[in-house]
């Protein structure tokens, strides 16, 4: 094949970045695996419940950051949160924390798109997390909560004691890394095969007229809109944030379109409407949206 033309160019990218992200998936996982091994849900729940709430919150955003949990345990987790107790908006606070921020993405970006973005990526991540928890705070959401949810008593069972040896903690370490990868090398896969087709095949003076231009302001809440629908963990998303990049779109936008993926996903809004209803999930999403297209258009005016 020649370099340069857009098949080749498509291949490369997606050749490079498998392996990149991969290797660096084993090696984050594995290394993060080590010093997790005494986290769980249950604790993470003990550590925020009985704090002053401006606590509770850091802890919960901080936590969230810093634990895998994805959309497919925000059903326990809500619920969990729920009867410890703890306030609704800290409990949002977490729910946006934890699909939208966590180290595996943390280093993926820096390895590939450079640790300034990785630093405005988190920035936003945390002042949205905060923002959002307060906001559904301020309208009240618990009134939408189900009420099955608040007749649940989940007991205070301890969680068993774990293996605190080295051979324990390699043990966990290496079961993290099989299953989070097997959770979600699929996503993985589809968003290089996208990062790879948007670097090959789409024309960069596109790009820069329709997503890079610094008067378009449609382009941020375009971003935000575009990635309700799709699905994929902030892990699976920077391929296709480094192709957009690539070619010449605005940081603020690419942003935009990272944070909307990974926080404001349709499948996560359907699993959420199991234990608040659809009025919680409007304002939910409403608050996410605006709060993203507002990262957006902030960092498109500074960079």
């Amino acid at each position: 094949m020649t370099e340069g033309e857009r098949f080749a160019d498509a291949l490369h990218f997606f050749v490079m970045d498998t392996t990149k992200i991969f290797f660096l998936l084993v090696v984050v996982i594995y290394a993060m695996g080590l010093l997790r091994a005494l986290m769980s849900p249950e604790r993470v729940r003990a550590y925020v419940r009985g704090k002053p709430p401006w606590l509770a919150r850091t802890l919960a955003i901080t936590l969230g950051a810093v634990t895998p949990f994805c959309s497919c345990s925000s059903v326990p987790l809500f619920i969990g949160f729920v009867e410890a107790g703890i306030p609704l908006g800290v409990t949002f606070s977490f729910l946006i924390a934890s699909p939208m921020i966590n180290e595996i993405a943390v280093v993926l970006l820096i390895g590939i798109l450079g640790w300034e973005l990785a630093l405005l990526y988190v920035a936003a991540g945390v002042v949205v997390a905060w923002i959002g928890g307060m906001a559904m705070e301020w309208f009240r959401a618990e009134r939408w909560v189900e009420d099955y949810v608040w007749k649940i008593q989940m007991g205070e069972a301890q969680p068993p004691v774990p293996d605190n040896s080295w051979q324990g903690r390699h043990r966990f370490a290496v079961a993290e890394v099989k299953e989070i990868v097997r959770r979600i090398w699929r996503w993985v896969v589809i968003g290089i095969a996208l990062g790879a087709a948007f670097h090959g095949f789409v024309p960069g003076e596109w790009v820069t007229d329709h997503l890079g231009a610094q008067g378009n302001w449609l382009a941020v809440p375009g971003a935000v809109l575009l990635g309700i629908p799709l699905y994929a963990n902030a892990t699976g998303i920077i391929p296709v944030a480094e192709a957009m990049l690539g070619k010449g779109a605005a940081v603020g936008t690419t942003l935009a379109f990272m944070m909307s993926v990974a926080a404001l996903s349709l499948p996560e809004i359907l699993i959420l409407r199991k234990v608040i209803r659809w009025p919680a999930l409007a304002l939910f999403a409403a608050v996410l949206a605006v709060a993203f297209t507002l990262v957006g258009w902030t960092f498109n005016l500074i960079t």
